[in-house]
């Protein structure tokens, strides 16, 4: 009964990791109000590690898609030539691999006997168990003229195993680039 406890705190503990994680940084000094128009930084979107099965035309382009919607959303419009935006994007695809180990503490085998003289038998042992995950990581990064970071959003979170039809890994980038762009423009901290 202890044992089916621990497994079943173990597998929240893993369940809450599959929430995303947003995170931002920003320059506190930048007048974000001023930037009116953007443009992709080229490379627009980076893969990391640089892996075939990983980087993708089909994902690029929905991570494109996602950002455009998003900012012209938030006022921003597209330049028409690069070199006159206010401000570059550049995404980042990073996928890391994890290890979580969770350990199971037993103390016996079991009861024998009745009253003051019965007792426990058996060694206490833990178990312990190896968990291997992915986590991928969608970062956005505002670049301004001068090539310095002027903001930067991202989402972390545990990557699902399985078949997706391509409206679903569309629409999974669509949501979590709109939940890494609610963070922009920044609000002091």
């Amino acid at each position: 009964m202890l044992r089916h406890l621990y497994l079943i705190a173990a597998l929240l503990a893993l369940a809450a990791c599959q929430t995303v994680r947003l995170d931002s940084d920003f320059d506190p000094h930048r007048d974000y109000a001023s930037l009116q128009s953007w443009a992709w930084q080229e490379p627009a979107v980076r893969y990391s590690p640089d892996d075939p099965r990983l980087s993708s035309d089909l994902t690029a382009q929905r991570v494109r898609e996602a950002v455009a919607q998003q900012l012209e959303q938030r006022g921003l419009r597209q330049a028409a030539d690069p070199a006159a935006a206010d401000f570059h994007v550049q995404a980042f695809m990073i996928v890391d691999r994890r290890q979580e180990q969770v350990a199971t503490a037993y103390a016996g085998g079991g009861y024998w006997g009745r009253g003051y003289w019965g007792g426990m038998w058996g060694y206490p042992y833990t178990e312990v168990r190896t968990y291997d995950y992915q986590v991928g990581t969608l970062q956005l990064d505002f670049i301004d003229r001068d090539g310095r970071l002027i903001w930067r959003g991202s989402a972390e979170q545990v990557l699902r195993r399985g078949q997706r039809s391509p409206a679903e890994r569309s629409s999974e980038i669509h949501e979590t680039v709109a939940k890494i762009l609610a963070q922009y423009p920044p609000r002091g901290r």
